[in-house]
């Protein structure tokens, strides 16, 4: 979704991204991360291996509140700077999409001017999944109750080239409006 928006002239940018860059550069992290969830967490390279904390998190709530309490604030933070990095351009970006896979369930979404949820059957989503499954599908709001919130809706069910047709009318709506 989000190289579709950028295709079409967003800046774009997405919370998993700005995790990945929290465990590799933030000592701070790091350290929160080895007290409560122990040095087996830590990769060949010194930094936090992601699988290794899903491992622990997924199975084990109070760990993954905990994992969320620290990050969800701090990627909040990221993702404010970068907006007003953008905002303090020249010629700032009309539209900037951000992909925040627990926007409702964080809270994020009053940061935000107009939101865009995707869906796709269940199915569908475990088919394209390139990860193991763990029990995150339930701690989800449901499609249902993020279509009605958001400002607009997304059926992922066919190609790229569908999906690009659909963010180019949404881009010329979004940029009309702030023209």
């Amino acid at each position: 979704m989000l190289a579709a928006f950028r295709a079409h002239g967003a800046a774009t940018v997405s919370s998993d991204e700005i995790v990945h860059h929290l465990l590799r550069s933030d000592e701070d992290v790091r350290i929160a991360l080895v007290e409560r969830l122990g040095e087996g967490i830590i990769g060949e390279d010194g930094t936090p291996d992601r699988a290794a904390i899903a491992s622990i998190v997924f199975d084990d709530a109070a760990a993954l509140a905990f994992l969320e309490a620290l990050l969800h604030p701090l990627v909040s933070r990221e993702y404010l700077r970068w907006r007003e990095q953008l905002a303090a351009l020249d010629a700032p970006p009309r539209v900037c999409a951000t992909e925040v896979p627990l926007l409702y369930e964080s809270g994020g979404d009053a940061r935000f001017d107009r939101v865009v949820v995707v869906t796709a059957p269940r199915q569908l989503r475990e088919q394209r999944r390139h990860a193991p499954q763990d029990n995150r599908e339930a701690r989800l709001l449901d499609d249902a109750e993020k279509i009605a919130r958001a400002d607009y809706h997304y059926v992922n069910t066919g190609t790229f080239e569908d999906l690009d047709t659909w963010v180019a009318g949404l881009m010329e709506e979004l940029t009309n409006e702030t023209s």
